[in-house]
Formats: structure tokens, C-alpha cells, sequence
């Protein structure tokens, strides 16, 4: 049997991945354009973390096209033959399958505010509640780098020599955090959802400065921050507002958006970004 489910990719938060999983075998994307197929092992003896039974981990056998993935569903047995049947499962299921897949990462490891422990940034998150042990906790919240979510700087930092604006949003949350910072881990079917922010991270900064570096950095965030189920439809309205300022990211990511608030806004996007690609006479 194969089930699909999401999961934020954290840390730090970069989106959600789509996972089909059966019992040997799962596929995972991000954007639909690809496939990930990995098969589950036995982890040799010596490796094993003790006290533990049929410990097993995911290792990755191919990357497969999306086109692809299809055409294995659509062929006849004697087609594919030579493809590996745990592959022939998931091509099967992912082919005909509804995106994108119900959220699933329910247990969640927050960065606590210090004035009141409640959530300020989310570290971290996992679907099964075993895999809390694995984690690190270090309450420690990090940025998207710039390297992979460039956030466009003011002449005037230009000219300062500012650092980008991701890595002094990652300075101010942990100057918040205070010099002792904690976690703490959450399981959020059990929690009411309002005591967590929205998007990630706290929104209420005193300072002006603090708030508008806050406000850029989720702003640019916008298109991966779509991918998040359960928004409440004012945050998802300014999130694709703010996402028009990067529509070919949009274009990427919109098949795993669970809501739309305003399809017009997303059609003129996705034309945007349709135009651009097209190459000039």
C-alpha cells in the first residue's frame, strides 16, 4: 500500500516536498518537475543506535523525470520488465495521484521567546514522533542563505556594506532568543493552532527596523511560504501579493499551493512567468 503526504523541508524552512511511501520504498519532489526514489534498508549491525529495533534508513537509487514517471505507469508489464517493481508501485500511484499531499510533519520543535515561551521560530519538523530523538536540539534557528533566496538590498545597505538581509533576520531572532535560547518540541494536532505564528516566525518586532527586515525577509519567502496548509485566507492574500515579485518561482511551486485566494492574482502570475520564459524575437 502506498500513502502520500507533505513535509516542510526544515531546517532551515525551503518548502514542502510531496512523498509517496510504501512499506520499501517512497519518491519525494519538491517541485513536480522530478521524482527522488530511494529503497529502505537494514542498517548494517555496526552502525545501529543501540536500544533500538529494525532500525532502517532511506538511500537514494534514481532520479526520474516526471514525464517519465508516467510513461512507466502507462507501459505494459513486459515494458518494464527490467524496472524495479518497488519503482513500478510508486510510478503507479504517483500517476494518478491528487496534489498536493495532506501535511503529515505534526510534531514540531520550536525556538521559544524568553518574554512568555511561546513559539518565535520554527527549527524544525517531523512526521513521526521517533525521529524527535534524532534531532539535535540545539535552539538554534537559522535563515534560508542567501545563496538560495537572494532578498534584493536598499542603495543604502548597498552602500553601508550591509550584510543581506537574511542573516541579520537569523542575528536579530537569536538576539531575541536571548543568551540562553531554548526549544521545545510540539505535536500540533494536540495544540491550539493560534499560539503559533502563521508563517514561521514572530511578526511582532518593537523596533521599526527589526520589523521591516521581518517583514522582507517573509515577503521574499512568499512563494515557498504558499506551500503551507491550514493559512488563514488574510496571510495567504498578502503572500501572493508578495509573491508577484518573483513569479517564476511561483510558476514552480504553485502546483503544491492547497489554496488559492485570489485566482486572479495567481493566473496573472502564472501568465507573467509564461511570457518570460518565452524566449525574444
Amino acid at each position: 500500500m502506498v500513502k502520500g503526504y507533505s513535509q516542510r523541508l526544515t531546517p532551515p524552512y525551503s518548502g514542502l516536498v510531496q512523498i509517496a511511501e510504501s512499506e520499501r520504498a517512497r519518491a519525494i519532489t519538491m517541485d513536480g518537475n522530478s521524482w527522488e526514489f530511494h529503497f529502505l534498508f537494514a542498517i548494517p549491525e555496526h552502525k545501529q543506535v543501540p536500544g533500538r529495533e529494525n532500525q532502517r534508513r532511506f538511500k537514494r537509487v534514481a532520479a526520474i523525470e516526471t514525464e517519465q514517471v508516467r510513461r512507466i505507469a502507462e507501459q505494459s508489464p513486459q515494458e518494464t520488465a527490467s524496472v524495479d517493481e518497488r519503482i513500478l508501485e510508486l510510478a503507479a500511484f504517483i500517476a494518478t495521484a491528487s496534489f498536493p499531499f495532506p501535511s503529515a510533519d505534526h510534531y514540531e520543535y520550536w525556538l521559544l521567546d524568553p518574554e512568555d515561551d511561546s513559539p518565535l521560530a520554527l527549527i524544525f519538523s517531523c512526521v513521526d514522533g521517533e525521529q524527535m530523538q534524532d534531532f539535535p536540539e540545539r535552539a538554534e534557528w537559522t535563515a534560508l542563505p542567501a545563496s538560495a533566496m537572494r532578498i534584493a538590498r536598499t542603495p543604502e545597505e548597498e552602500k553601508g556594506g550591509e550584510p543581506p538581509v537574511n542573516y541579520r533576520v537569523e542575528r536579530m531572532v537569536a538576539e531575541r532568543a536571548g543568551y540562553n535560547p531554548r526549544g521545545r518540541w510540539f505535536n500540533r494536532r494536540q495544540t491550539e493552532p493560534d499560539a503559533f505564528p502563521p508563517l514561521l516566525l514572530k511578526e511582532d518586532w518593537e523596533e521599526p527596523g527589526q520589523f521591516e527586515l521581518c517583514q522582507r525577509y517573509i515577503q521574499r519567502q512568499s512563494t515557498r511560504l504558499l506551500m503551507l496548509h491550514d493559512l488563514r485566507l488574510d496571510d495567504r492574500k498578502r503572500l501572493e501579493n508578495a509573491a508577484r515579485q518573483n513569479v517564476l518561482e511561483v510558476e514552480r511551486f504553485h502546483p503544491f499551493y492547497p489554496e488559492v485566494a485570489d485566482q486572479h492574482v495567481m493566473n496573472a502570475m502564472l501568465v507573467e512567468a509564461r511570457l518570460r520564459r518565452q524566449p525574444s524575437r
